[in-house]
């Protein structure tokens, strides 16, 4: 019963350790995220936005990006969680046109090393965020 308990032990500091680190990042993810849109109010979602218009993509956490078109912010929430997607890394588009829209497919590269991508998402529908007059 002892050795079962000291072998048990490592899992659950290793358990503990990866739960602190999920949630100090989801707390950096939701910081990074306040302040890109604060002075920022939020308009009607829609399914579209042109794809040549836009600085970005810039990854907030597995389910957010934000993208750039001048001084409008598109927040993307995607419908479904991607764990493979973390900030930092490349975010490839499948595009079926000019425009990105929801439900087209993403995946991501890791920067600075391989080119596989790694896994697909869809997009959800775009939130335009324009700065308070």
């Amino acid at each position: 019963m002892i050795m079962r308990a000291l072998l048990l032990t490592p899992v659950l500091v290793l358990a503990a350790s990866c739960a602190t680190h999920t949630a100090a990042s989801s707390e950096r993810a939701q910081q990074r995220l306040a302040e890109a849109l604060e002075g920022r109010i939020a308009g009607e979602p829609v399914n579209c936005i042109p794809a040549s218009e836009g600085g970005g993509p810039d990854i907030i956490d597995s389910k957010t990006i934000l993208y750039r078109q001048g001084n409008r912010l598109w927040r993307n929430d995607l419908p479904d969680n991607c764990p493979f997607m973390r900030p930092n890394q490349i975010l490839i588009v499948e595009l079926w046109g000019s425009n990105l829209c929801r439900n087209d497919l993403v995946s991501v590269v890791e920067r600075g090393g391989g080119s596989i991508p790694i896994g697909k998402c869809r997009l959800g529908q775009f939130t335009p965020y324009t700065r308070a007059q």
